[in-house]
């Protein structure tokens, strides 16, 4: 199971690492960083929509950890132009 570590003050909120994550793990920030943008955030598990609180991620409490693991692809690291990213094994 892979870990990854965003550097939030570095993000710009370009939102490349989200198309490119497989599993759906990295999702929008709630609050500003030093540049005035959302960075992006790590959630351990799958995250879903929720049409009840006006379509924001949540983590469903039955999602079990094995099934919406972090694969460690690091191609959320890769495509990240500012580097903000570290992938861990």
């Amino acid at each position: 199971m892979g870990k990854i570590t965003i550097h939030t003050d570095k993000c710009k909120g370009c939102l490349l690492c989200i198309s490119f994550c497989p599993k759906g793990l990295i999702t929008i920030g709630e609050r500003l960083n030093r540049k005035g943008v959302k960075p992006v955030r790590f959630s351990p598990l799958s995250p879903q929509r929720d049409p009840a609180r006006g379509g924001k991620s949540v983590i469903p409490p039955e999602a079990g950890k094995e099934d919406n693991a972090c694969l460690g692809c690091a191609m959320c690291a890769v495509i990240c132009p500012d580097c903000c990213i570290e992938v861990y094994k």
